[in-house]
């Protein structure tokens, strides 16, 4: 069986989760096409990431040209399936800020993307995120692709569903993944339950950190962060925590790894608490160099 795995970008340093789970489909047997929509801008520090960005297609290579030609070809050869992904990203337009342009755009991508999906003999398209990838996936089955599923991760679906058109998205799903507990029961709120089935798959780590021996506890107290440096992680949160400890003369380190928009803001944070001298900003780490972090 061979599938297409789909994501907004990838790899990512942030994604490494992706990377694990292809891997550990790939382990069942089953052959993965990657492709992305667009080019990530963060280094890769991993050389797992490296090896998974020689493996992967980008859509957006294509520029605005090959998705206008990618549309026109299909309008051409598939008009009625055409017609049909149109009204769909016109109805997907309607509730979200991204606009008619953008939707556009989406079908273009999965104008681009269908040659290469049926040539390839894939049978299944995964899309991560229930954004735009997961919106490619939907009219790219419009256009006569395979079917498709995606995982939603959490914010970026569950505080705007209406605008990304959450619903329209799970009721034309084989089916939908959430990683917890907590987001199968948001996307059930949003879909039929009788007829889109919703699984849990969780996040998980390599084997490498279960295997990882147990560390001596550092003299000091220390707290490792591995997280992109954006407003839903919660290092706000944190640092305010911080604060009240630092002055009432605690002696701890924390270290913050990851990156991301909402770095030069923390580290204001970090200097207006005065905790300059307890808190470090590390950047990206690949995976053994986060396992030596604790």
């Amino acid at each position: 069986m061979k599938v297409t795995y789909l994501v907004n970008q990838y790899p990512k340093a942030s994604h490494s989760f992706i990377r694990r789970e292809i891997a550990g489909v790939e382990a069942c047997g089953i052959e993965v096409d990657r492709w992305s929509i667009r080019r990530t801008g963060e280094p890769l520090v991993d050389a797992d990431d490296r090896r998974e960005a020689s493996r992967t297609r980008v859509l957006l290579d294509a520029g605005k040209l090959g998705l206008g030609l990618a549309l026109a070809r299909c309008a051409v050869t598939r008009p009625l399936r055409t017609a049909s992904a149109l009204r769909t990203a016109l109805r997907l337009s309607r509730d979200s800020h991204r606009g008619l342009a953008r939707h556009l755009a989406y079908l273009g991508e999965a104008c681009l993307l269908l040659p290469h999906v049926r040539r390839s003999g894939s049978e299944h398209v995964h899309a991560h995120f229930g954004t735009n990838p997961a919106a490619v996936a939907l009219l790219l089955h419009e256009l006569g692709g395979p079917a498709f599923s995606f995982t939603a991760h959490g914010t970026e679906s569950f505080e705007a569903p209406v605008e990304i058109g959450l619903a329209r998205k799970l009721a034309g799903a084989r089916f939908a993944v959430a990683v917890c507990e907590y987001g199968r029961r948001e996307l059930s709120r949003w879909c039929d339950a009788g007829t889109t089935r919703l699984e849990v798959v969780r996040c998980g780590v390599d084997q490498a950190f279960l295997d990882e021996p147990e560390q001596p506890a550092p003299a000091a107290p220390r707290f490792v962060c591995v997280a992109r440096l954006s407003p839903e992680k919660g290092h706000r949160v944190l640092l305010a925590a911080l604060a009240p400890l630092a002055a009432e003369g605690l002696d701890f380190e924390v270290v913050l790894v990851g990156d991301g928009d909402d770095r030069a803001e923390l580290e204001e944070m970090t200097r207006s608490l005065g905790l300059g001298a307890r808190v470090r900003f590390v950047g990206w780490k690949s995976n053994a160099e986060v396992r030596a972090e604790p």
